[in-house]
């Protein structure tokens, strides 16, 4: 007589365990010598869709320092794959490609999917996971820097202010210690201060409510952090931005260099969000260069 089964469980006990993140298999090397590697799961939850990151890597010997691109879309949607519809893809990632440098593009949660800090630790384990597997993927995990634009350069802005500021907002994601420190931000067009965005946007659907779940704006506001000691930033913002004021850009700037860090302003006369109205060519060169003068540079 056969027994009995036992209980059902979920999830079963050969899979009851914490997941582990894998290390990354091997690139594919495109004739021009750029090594790829596609949809890496930098992080997993139970529930959740795994956080991918896509990197690629400019031919040639040595590790290279390397850019975490982060897309915007109000916390709301975006995609790793995109930059904003202004800009195409070999010019933004082309161009870091170009002057030497590696880039990795990342996804992160939605608001939906989890408030923040969800987004600020998806983006830290990212972090983490390229310092750890740097020797493998032919990158210097201690040169790091971080480039988003609209929701992307405000948690890029956090990601540069908030490099100790503990498990809060750290996060265990992923490779769940480490240091998430980075050597440069470029911010492009993003939110400084949710407490004034609050009252800027207007739509009973505000998508800054969902991506707060709650948290008080200025846990979540560049501008709390700016009085930190902060790698280099260069904020560039259209001065007709509708969506996010010029004005925010030009605070946290004031604020970082009140506090004695590096912060530059470009100013994109007439431009609005995602910089409609303006050349973004010799604006992603200069981003580039910014980049490339603190991330290249001898130590």
């Amino acid at each position: 007589m056969e027994s009995e089964p036992g209980p059902i469980t979920w999830p079963p006990p050969e899979l009851a365990v914490a997941p582990v993140q894998l290390p990354p298999a091997a690139p594919a090397t495109g004739a021009d010598g750029v090594r790829r590697y596609d949809g890496l799961s930098y992080a997993t939850n139970s529930g959740y869709r795994p956080r991918l990151l896509d990197l690629s890597v400019p031919a040639g010997a040595g590790p290279v320092p390397v850019v975490v691109w982060i897309h915007g879309g109000a916390w709301m949607e975006g995609d790793r794959r995109y930059p904003p519809p202004t800009v195409s893809a070999d010019l933004l990632f082309g161009s870091l490609l170009r002057a030497g440098l590696a880039v990795a593009t990342i996804d992160y949660r939605h608001a939906r999917e989890a408030p923040f800090p969800a987004q600020l630790h998806d983006v830290k384990a990212a972090i983490r996971y390229l310092r750890h597997y740097a020797g493998t993927l032919g990158i210097d995990g201690t040169r790091i820097g971080v480039w988003g634009e609209s929701a992307g350069g405000h948690l890029a802005a956090l990601a540069g202010l908030t490099g100790a500021a503990g498990p809060a907002l750290d996060g265990t994601e992923g490779i769940a210690e480490g240091d998430t420190a980075v050597a440069a931000v470029v911010d492009w067009y993003g939110v400084a201060d949710l407490e004034s965005l609050l009252t800027e946007w207007t739509d009973p659907g505000n998508p800054a409510v969902t991506f707060l779940g709650g948290t008080p704006a200025a846990a979540a506001s560049p501008v709390t952090y700016a009085h930190t000691p902060a790698p280099p930033f260069l904020l560039i913002h259209g001065t007709a931005d509708t969506v996010v004021p010029f004005a925010h850009s030009e605070r946290l700037a004031e604020l970082l260099r009140a506090a004695g860090n590096d912060a530059e302003v470009v100013p994109v006369p007439g431009a609005e969000h995602i910089f409609l109205n303006a050349d973004p060519a010799p604006l992603v060169a200069r981003s580039v260069a910014f980049l490339v003068h603190h991330l290249r540079r001898p130590r």
